[in-house]
């Protein structure tokens, strides 16, 4: 599935409009998972006839589209059955129990009530909500694929503007020459990570450069009164400026994660659990800053999309075994050069990152021989680890 964006021009009225449908579904989903809440036995069906008794019941709920409103009951599905299955798969900690939602910003619709212009250039909306004809701006070119492949467009609210999405049923690949290289990727704090070779790429910190900028304008929402319009416009304020740094963040990890895939034909980085590392309270911060989990998504997309062989391994150890000899040498996470007995001389990162490689590539090797041994040249049942990604 293939998402593009598109800044969405119209008037003051068309946005209310927006507005007002982004409500309606935020209502619906509410609902849906109050009915769930008294009832348990609820299904999924049971949710998407729910919608259509509540458009008979609120004459608001009846404006918005009536596959608007399944899509709204399927948003509650999701929350309830993703807290189902952890609670059936035993997770540790908090099960994510489905809770009422309040700061709802898009509307969903499917393959009704919306028509796109000839030129593709405008898209206009057909309810009863009155939305209307919305002019659309962006870098894609939405004429490449047939109106049949999208199967579902978005209204999405930010606090800079109004934009329009596209769900497009499209399988991307691009062919590209092999490079014939491997890299093995250590992720830090220090730098954004540093390869097998011992190239370094500079971690950005883009939320410590803008710290400063949100903790003065985090100062002048506490100084407004509440409910006051100028308390409105301090938060709009210090929303854009978190916005800004979201985007600047997935546009280094978007960006590298191709730069990466397309110069290497195996791809091997640590298989991270960050939601274990940010218990650290003293570089919760910093992990959460640098972005890793983004990184690795694009790299695993790219990996597809270029038919490269992308590889997560286990990364016990890899920071503390010797890449040479293979001894274990203990280091505190302030000594940042690797001394081993054996001579080896290395900067602490770039012994993890030659220790990653050599991971990747024997799993890749056990996966192979495993395919061979078996006769499954798919290679369909041979994935190593969540996000790898092998080549038959």
């Amino acid at each position: 599935m293939l998402v593009l964006e598109f800044r969405a021009y119209g008037k003051s009225q068309q946005f209310r409009a927006i507005d007002e449908a982004i409500k309606t579904v935020q209502f619906i989903r509410n609902k849906c998972i109050r009915l769930w809440i008294d009832n348990p036995k609820t299904n999924k069906y049971d949710l998407s006839k729910y919608s259509a008794v509540l458009a008979k019941e609120f004459p608001f709920a009846n404006k918005l589209n009536a596959m608007s409103r399944q899509a709204s009951a399927e948003r509650a599905w999701a929350a309830i059955s993703r807290f189902l299955d952890n609670c059936k798969k035993e997770v540790a900690g908090k099960k994510g129990y489905p809770k009422f939602q309040k700061d709802n910003r898009s509307v969903e619709y499917k393959t009704q009530s919306w028509k796109l212009a000839n030129d593709r250039k405008s898209i206009t909306f057909t309810d009863k909500l009155g939305i209307g004809k919305l002019k659309m701006k962006g870098t894609r070119d939405l004429n490449f694929y047939q109106p049949d492949q999208i199967k579902r467009v978005r209204l999405v609210k930010r606090v800079d503007r109004y934009y329009v999405q596209f769900c497009i049923q499209f399988e991307r690949k691009e062919k590209i020459k092999p490079t014939h290289r491997t890299i093995g990727l250590d992720v830090g704090l220090e730098s954004f990570y540093t390869d097998s070779l011992g190239n370094k790429v500079e971690n950005p910190r883009f939320y410590r450069t803008g710290e400063k900028k949100m903790k003065r304008l985090q100062r002048l929402v506490s100084r407004k009164v509440k409910g006051s319009s100028n308390r409105r416009k301090a938060r709009v304020k210090l929303a854009r400026v978190h916005l800004k740094i979201s985007r600047q963040r997935k546009d280094h990890a978007v960006k590298l994660a191709r730069c990466v895939v397309a110069s290497n034909d195996v791809i091997v980085y640590e298989d991270l659990r960050i939601k274990n590392l940010v218990k650290n309270h003293c570089l919760a911060k910093s992990i959460n800053d640098a972005g890793w989990y983004q990184f690795r998504v694009w790299l695993e997309y790219f990996g597809k999309v270029f038919g490269r062989i992308t590889i997560a391994v286990n990364p016990a150890y890899t920071s503390a075994e010797c890449s040479s000899c293979g001894v274990v040498v203990k280091k505190s996470l302030s000594t940042r050069t690797h001394v081993c007995q054996c001579g080896c001389r290395l900067d602490r990162d770039h012994n993890a990152g030659i220790n990653i490689l050599n991971s990747g590539l024997g799993k890749a090797g056990q996966a192979l021989t495993s395919v061979l041994d078996t006769g499954n040249a798919s290679g369909e049942s041979t994935s190593i680890l969540v996000g790898a990604n092998l080549l038959g």
